[in-house]
């Protein structure tokens, strides 16, 4: 089920319901401006929420619930200068300084205050990817979205008086020190904080990263000192020269870059490695990223520019040259993928995805006992499983040497690994009506098509046997939608179609579908005859 819009015509929390009533299990992103946030979901209810670029306060929130010291907290930064892959929490743990379940009990509340942030968003997008999940398995909660919904509600109040007085987090606020001395009003401990960080200097992001508050706490406490004269604003960060942004700038980028990408907001995406590349144009990461997005929107000659450029940079990755070669076979330049492949071996070692792929260009290129030895060869480098990819073209490379009983046993093992593989289901329903197996051939069709109804060669191959049993109704249904989803399927297709068409005594419609057959292929000498006949009578 696809869930997408705008703030402005859906709130948040009736997605959320929405997505509880649903009991779906998913991803939901969501953007305002230049701030992205995820919010997961497991059967209806929230397992793990987070705001890409928002510092992790888990070390904060333990000191200020005084589950653990400063000191303490210290430590574990420290530590992770050496091990950059662990989290915070996770160093804590391993540190002893506190126990998993404690831990787990305070992620639970750094969820609960990212999904009351979110809620605060009134503008932007939200989109929802069934059966996604969290990176991280180890730490995920269970909340219901209806629990949270009367505390976000007060809190969105709330939000809408504070951002009269404050309406963005990159201004900067001094306190009016005279005035504090002088004044008896008591102040509570979240404004007694937020003061301790009021510089002149600071903008209240930075207020919240040092004070250890939430955005809401900051934002509440601030807006009581504003009402009592107590502060008072200088100007905005965003004023400052963007060519001077420091280097953890470059990271926030690249952060959204990321986050957007994982989403399919790929003009997005684009944007910020863009902005990472006019900071540092020699950053494998974003270049990485730019050709990968210009992969995924099928512009593979920019695809390929993009990489030829990666590539040449000092300790470019294995991958970059696999991406390389792969945009360079979707046009048809085999030559210079299997080259680009040979590069990758060499950066990346016996690598099951390289291997494989030059298994698939060397069928490309037509050389079907190259492509077999070199898939043959891939197999025992899949750490799990081999891919469907593997399985497809494995199959295909046997079925074109003539081995059958291979290419049914290839077919089979690849199905008990990946049995929602459509194009595996596919491959099994050409070869079983090779074989005469026209009710098998059927049935493998048809489950192809439960797991992907949008496949235009499940849909044809099903016509086909519709078509072979006499069942013309049935079968033109299937042709025609598969040449919905394809229009230039083949021209096998259309002459079927015409021929179809014809027995229904529909002559201006056959002729149609013959003469398409021709555009797509002129020295079909069937539709010829078949146009020919139908213009003597």
């Amino acid at each position: 089920m696809a869930i997408k819009g705008s703030l402005r015509e859906a709130s948040l929390p009736d997605v959320l319901q929405l997505l509880a009533m649903g009991k779906k299990t998913g991803c939901l992103s969501v953007t305002h401006r230049n701030n992205f946030g995820y919010i997961y979901f497991d059967k209806g209810r929230i397992t793990y929420a987070s705001i890409v670029n928002r510092r992790d306060r888990i070390g904060d929130m333990l000191v200020k619930a005084g589950s653990i010291t400063s000191e303490q907290l210290q430590a574990a930064i420290d530590a992770q200068g050496k091990h950059r892959d662990k989290r915070i929490g996770d160093l804590l743990v391993e540190l002893e300084f506190i126990t998993r379940e404690a831990l787990h009990e305070h992620v639970r509340v750094q969820i609960e205050e990212a999904v009351y942030l979110l809620f605060t968003w009134s503008e932007g997008t939200f989109n929802f990817e069934a059966d996604v999940h969290p990176e991280r398995q180890d730490l995920l909660v269970s909340i219901s979205p209806e629990s949270l919904m009367l505390e976000g509600a007060r809190r969105v109040d709330e939000w809408g008086q504070i951002e009269k007085k404050i309406p963005s987090f990159d201004m900067v606020f001094d306190a009016d020190w005279r005035k504090l001395a002088a004044t008896a009003l008591p102040l509570s401990a979240e404004q007694q904080s937020v003061l301790q960080h009021l510089d002149g200097r600071r903008d209240i992001a930075q207020v919240a990263e040092a004070s250890g508050l939430v955005e809401f706490e900051v934002g509440k406490a601030l807006y009581g000192l504003l009402t009592a004269g107590l502060i008072h604003r200088i100007s905005r960060t965003s004023r400052v020269n963007l060519k001077a942004i420091p280097e953890g700038q470059s990271d926030e980028h690249r952060n959204l870059g990321i986050a957007f990408y994982r989403t399919n907001m790929y003009e997005d995406a684009l944007r910020e490695f863009h902005r990472v590349l006019e900071l540092d144009k020699d950053d494998a990461t974003a270049l990485f990223y730019v050709g990968l997005v210009l992969m995924r929107q099928g512009k593979w000659i920019e695809a390929i520019e993009a990489y030829e450029v990666a590539s040449h940079r000092p300790g470019a990755r294995g991958s970059t040259f696999h991406n390389l070669a792969i945009a360079l076979e979707r046009v048809g330049r085999y030559a210079e993928a299997l080259t680009a492949l040979q590069d990758a071996t060499k950066r990346a070692g016996k690598d099951a995805n390289i291997q494989t792929s030059i298994g698939i260009v060397s069928l490309m290129m037509g050389d079907v006992a190259a492509a077999d030895r070199a898939l043959a060869a891939a197999k025992p480098l899949w750490s799990g499983k081999p891919s469907v990819a593997w399985y497809h073209y494995s199959a295909l490379s046997a079925a074109l040497l003539g081995d059958k009983d291979r290419t049914g046993i290839i077919l089979h093992e690849g199905l008990s690994k990946h049995p929602r593989a459509p194009a595996l289901h596919n491959n099994l329903a050409a070869l079983l009506e090779r074989q005469g197996a026209y009710d098998e051939a059927l049935a493998a069709a048809e489950h192809g098509l439960a797991d992907d109804p949008a496949m235009p060669q499940l849909h044809k191959n099903i016509g086909d046997l519709y078509y072979r049993a006499n069942r013309f109704d049935e079968a033109l249904e299937s042709y025609e939608r598969a040449v919905k989803s394809n229009p230039s399927l083949g021209d096998d297709v259309y002459f079927k179609i015409g021929n179809i068409r014809l027995r229904r005594q529909e002559r201006d419609a056959a002729v149609k579908s013959w003469q398409r057959a021709l555009e797509l292929d002129p020295e079909n000498a069937a539709v010829r005859k078949n146009l020919e006949t139908v213009q003597r009578r």
